[in-house]
């Protein structure tokens, strides 16, 4: 049979019912040298009935087996599969990502590209039924990963991408708003939000017309995250027979600066919003939750889920069942003792009025 443990990290506590065990052990042979030492040998059995042993016996495993059960109720043991149609409901999110060698720039540790891999996986971490996919740019623009909502192979191939994934130097920011503008899959105007991780450099691409055309055309929301240093900046490494050097210039080294403006003016166009993370760590849920979450959600197809059938109760109903057996021992023996007291007291009074009526006692008064 195919089982499916949820949380098998709950079984440390397995030690409950382990100290519960030693812990009436160690109180029956606590109860034994007592009763020894109140009489000897030979009278113990005369003076101590056997029910009372038998009794705390059955309770101790009683308590104990149940909170075995209850422990393992806790792992969300699974088996049975089940089919269910589970409608989806979310937004198209397409990531566009900078690629260009000044990515590469680290005065946003580790690098300018690590940090918004990271910060991509922030976001899809947040997300719960949305559909994502990347457009990677550089001199050029291509879709590298298709709207999905699997997410664990999102991220793997997320890693794999760089400045080798585009084959032309240089940095066409509207050529990837064109480019991940037609990536969508529904072409209503809503539902759809695109976010740009990139330092802002562009060479004459005219982002902004793009992004407002592509926000008349699409209804597409564009949020700009800018990375990088605004003021001093930062040079570009290079590999250089298995060394570092830095990027030149006409002998000069090349310094690399967030260009935020363009990133602004792409975000007010589009009804969206800038984010100039900077060389800052950002908090990309929050970033999630307090824009991009905000865009109109759309119904998607209905999706056809196998999930394990939840079990937790054929462990837990017979634990209940052994507490209730527990306390029912336990108190028995008290019921019978106040109901015996109570028939004598009933039996002594019904005497007390029988002789109180009898002839003699009329006579002697």
């Amino acid at each position: 049979m195919d089982i499916q443990i949820g949380n098998p990290t709950q079984l440390v506590w397995l030690w409950l019912p382990v100290v519960a065990l030693v812990a009436v052990l160690f109180a029956a042979g606590a109860r034994r040298r007592a009763r020894m030492r109140f009489a000897t040998a030979n009278l113990v059995r005369r003076v101590f009935t056997t029910s009372g042993k038998l009794r705390t016996a059955l309770c101790a495993a009683f308590v104990t087996t149940a909170m075995g059960l209850m422990v393992l109720a806790l792992l969300d043991v699974r088996w049975g599969k089940v089919s269910r149609e589970v409608p989806q409901k979310g937004i198209e999110v397409m990531f566009v990502l900078d690629v260009s060698r000044s990515m590469l720039a680290e005065d946003a540790s580790p690098s300018r590209l690590e940090r918004a891999k990271q910060q991509i996986k922030d976001v899809v971490d947040e997300m719960a039924g949305d559909r994502v996919g990347l457009v990677v740019f550089a001199g050029d623009a291509r879709q590298q990963i298709p709207l999905t909502t699997h997410y664990d192979d999102f991220k793997e191939s997320l890693d794999a991408v760089g400045p080798h994934s585009i084959r032309r130097g240089g940095s066409q920011l509207g050529e990837a708003i064109r480019v991940a503008s037609n990536s969508f899959l529904t072409k209503l105007n809503a539902h759809k939000a695109m976010v740009i991780f990139t330092d802002g450099e562009d060479q004459e691409s005219d982002p902004v017309a793009v992004a407002k055309k592509a926000r008349q055309d699409t209804g597409v929301r564009i949020f700009t995250v800018g990375l990088g240093d605004m003021d001093q900046g930062a040079r570009i490494p290079t590999a250089d027979n298995g060394g570092k050097s830095y990027l030149q210039h006409d002998g000069q080294q090349v310094w690399s600066k967030l260009h935020g403006d363009i990133l602004r003016q792409v975000a007010v166009e589009t009804d969206g919003a800038y984010i100039p993370a900077g060389i800052k760590q950002v908090n990309m849920a929050d970033v999630y939750q307090g824009y991009i979450a905000d865009v109109e959600q759309m119904e998607f197809e209905t999706a056809k889920i196998d999930q394990y059938e939840a079990r937790f109760q054929w462990l837990l109903a017979p634990a209940l069942l052994l507490l209730l057996c527990e306390v029912a021992i336990a108190t028995w023996p008290t019921r019978r003792v106040a109901q015996a007291e109570h028939t004598a007291s009933t039996g002594r009074g019904q005497s007390s009025a029988s002789e109180a009526n009898s002839p003699e006692h009329s006579t002697a008064a």
